[in-house]
C-alpha cells in the first residue's frame, strides 16, 4: 500500500480503470472468480449470434437480468473512494468494463466515465434503435413476456452490453485510449486483465513508463508489469490508498 501511495503521490493525470471486482461487494457477482458468473453460466450464451437465433437463449437472458439484482444494486466504498479521487483534480477519468452504472450512481459525473462495455441500464431495439430503460422492459419480463419484442415494431430487444461477437463501440474505444495516451499513472481495480481490447487501456500506459498499480485479491495476466501489486477487497483497500496521497 505504502508503496503504491509513494508512487501516485505527485501524479496529476490518473487513469482509474475498474473490472468487476469492484462491484463484488456491492452483491454483483465478478465473472472468473470461485463464485463468478462463468461458474454457473456457460460464456457461449453471451454470444450476439445464438442471441439473434435462438428465442430461448433470449429468455435466459432476460431471466438472468431478472435475478440478477443490478439494477438495484448500490455503489460500496471502493465507488466512493473513484469519486473522492476526481474531486481532487488528479484524476483524467475512468475506463470501466462494468455495465452495472455503479460509477455513475456514486457521484461520478457521466463525463468521467467510459463505458468500454456498454451497460445494463438501457435496452435498445436491434431492429429500429429504439431505446428505453431496462428497468421498463424487466417490469414486463415479471408480468410474463418470457422474450418481451420491441413496442414500437415488434423487433429484437437487447440490453445494451458488448455481447461476446461484437465489436466494441468505436467512440468509447477511442476515447478511452486517448486518455491511455494522456495518463501519467494507471490504477487497475478488479479486473483480471485478461479481456481483449480492454486490456490494451492500461497495458498502454504501463509500457508509456509510468506507475501501474493492480489492486485485485486474485492473480492478473498482467501482474508481470506491475509497479505496485495490492491483493485486498477494493472497498478495503482503495479508500486507504487514495485518502494516502498528498
Amino acid at each position: 500500500m505504502l508503496e503504491a501511495a509513494a508512487q501516485l503521490k505527485d501524479r496529476r493525470r490518473i487513469l482509474v480503470f475498474t473490472g468487476a471486482g469492484i462491484s463484488t461487494e456491492s452483491g454483483i457477482p465478478d465473472f472468473r472468480g470461485p463464485q463468478g458468473v462463468w461458474t454457473t453460466v456457460d460464456p457461449d450464451e453471451f454470444t450476439l449470434e445464438r442471441y439473434l437465433r435462438y428465442p430461448e437463449t433470449r429468455r435466459r437472458s432476460w431471466q438472468m437480468r431478472m435475478n440478477a439484482g443490478s439494477l438495484d444494486a448500490e455503489p460500496n466504498p471502493a465507488h466512493r473512494a473513484v469519486v473522492d479521487l476526481w474531486r481532487t483534480g488528479r484524476m483524467i477519468g475512468c475506463v470501466t468494463q462494468n455495465i452495472d452504472g455503479l460509477h455513475q450512481k456514486a457521484g461520478l459525473p457521466d463525463e468521467a466515465v467510459t463505458e468500454l462495455h456498454g451497460n445494463a441500464q438501457t435496452t435498445v431495439c436491434l431492429e429500429c434503435g429504439d431505446e428505453r430503460p431496462t428497468a421498463h422492459v424487466l417490469r414486463r419480463v415479471e408480468a410474463g413476456e418470457d422474450d418481451p419484442p420491441c413496442l414500437l415494431c415488434g423487433g429484437i430487444l437487447k440490453t445494451a452490453v458488448v455481447y461476446f461477437g461484437e465489436m466494441l463501440p468505436a467512440q468509447p474505444w477511442d476515447f478511452a485510449f486517448d486518455l491511455a495516451e494522456r495518463a501519467d499513472a494507471v490504477v487497475s481495480i478488479g479486473s483480471t486483465l485478461s479481456v481483449v481490447p480492454a486490456c490494451y487501456i492500461p497495458l498502454h500506459v504501463a509500457r508509456r513508463g509510468h506507475p501501474f498499480v493492480i489492486l485485485n485479491m486474485g492473480p492478473t495476466d498482467l501482474d508481470r508489469l506491475a509497479t505496485a501489486r495490492i491483493s485486498a477487497p477494493a472497498g478495503l483497500a482503495l479508500p486507504e490508498l487514495f485518502a494516502a496521497l498528498p
